[in-house]
C-alpha cells in the first residue's frame, strides 16, 4: 500500500533527523528513561489556546475536561508531505480501530499543527483528506508561540525551521488524560500500544454526553 511505503520512508527521514539532533543517538537513553518516568509519573499539559479546524478558539485543558475521554494526541503541519502525512495515515487507521471497537465514547484523537500560519481551512482540507470524524479526530492549530513552545517541549517535540516555511521535526503519539496530563509516549510504529493504553485508561471512565459512533 501507498500509505506504508510512505510510512516507511518518512521513517527513515526522522530517524536521521533524530540522529542529528541527538549528537549519534547519545541522547536516545534520556528520552527512554522520559517515557518510562512520564509512564509511571504523568506530567501535566502546559494549557494552550487552540484554533480548531470549525474557527472556534479553545483551551487545552478545558476542552480536555469538558470531553472527558483520554485522548491520543499529535503533532504535525498540513504542507508536510514526509512523516506528518505517515503520522496523518496512522492517525486514520487508529480512527478506523476505535470506531470499529466501539470506543469512541471512550477515546477520541487530537492533531495539532505547530505552525502559527495554519488556519481553519488549512486544517480543514487537511482532516477532509484524511477523511477525519470530527466528532472522534479534532484538529486545531496553536496560536501563541510561547504557550506552543512549552507544549511542544513538555511532549518531547522539536521543531527546526528550514527554507521555505517548511520544517524538520520528530513525531510520536501522546496518551493524555482528560484531567490534562501526559501518560504516554510511542513511536508512530508504535500504534497498538498507545491505544491499549488509552483503553486501559479509559476502562473507568465515561464521556457522558459523548455518544457511541461507528
Amino acid at each position: 500500500m501507498r500509505w506504508a511505503l510512505a510510512l516507511v520512508l518518512a521513517l527513515l527521514s526522522g530517524t536521521g533527523f533524530v540522529y542529528a539532533v541527538t549528537d549519534g543517538f547519545t541522547a536516545l537513553t534520556a528520552e527512554a528513561a522520559r517515557r518510562r518516568q512520564v509512564a509511571h509519573e504523568p506530567r501535566p499539559v502546559p494549557d494552550a489556546m487552540l484554533m480548531t479546524a470549525d474557527g472556534t478558539a479553545i483551551r487545552l485543558r478545558e476542552a480536555l475536561r469538558s470531553d472527558g475521554r483520554v485522548a491520543i494526541v499529535g503533532f504535525f503541519y498540513t504542507r508536510c508531505v514526509a512523516l506528518c502525512r505517515a503520522q496523518g495515515f496512522i492517525t486514520q487507521q487508529l480512527q478506523a480501530v476505535i470506531q470499529a471497537q466501539g470506543l469512541a465514547s471512550r477515546i477520541r484523537l487530537i492533531s495539532i499543527s505547530f505552525d502559527l500560519r495554519e488556519r481553519p481551512p488549512d486544517l480543514q482540507r487537511y482532516g477532509h483528506d484524511l477523511q477525519a470524524d470530527a466528532g472522534l479526530w479534532q484538529l486545531g492549530s496553536f496560536m501563541r508561540a510561547p504557550e506552543r513552545d512549552a507544549l511542544l517541549r513538555q511532549f518531547g517535540i522539536v521543531v527546526v525551521p528550514l527554507q521555505f516555511g517548511d520544517f524538520e521535526h520528530n513525531a510520536a503519539l501522546h496518551v493524555v488524560t482528560p484531567d490534562g496530563r501526559l501518560a504516554g509516549i510511542f513511536d508512530l510504529d508504535e500504534p497498538g500500544r498507545a491505544l491499549r493504553m488509552a483503553q486501559r485508561m479509559s476502562a473507568n471512565r465515561r464521556a457522558p454526553h459523548v455518544g457511541e459512533r461507528s
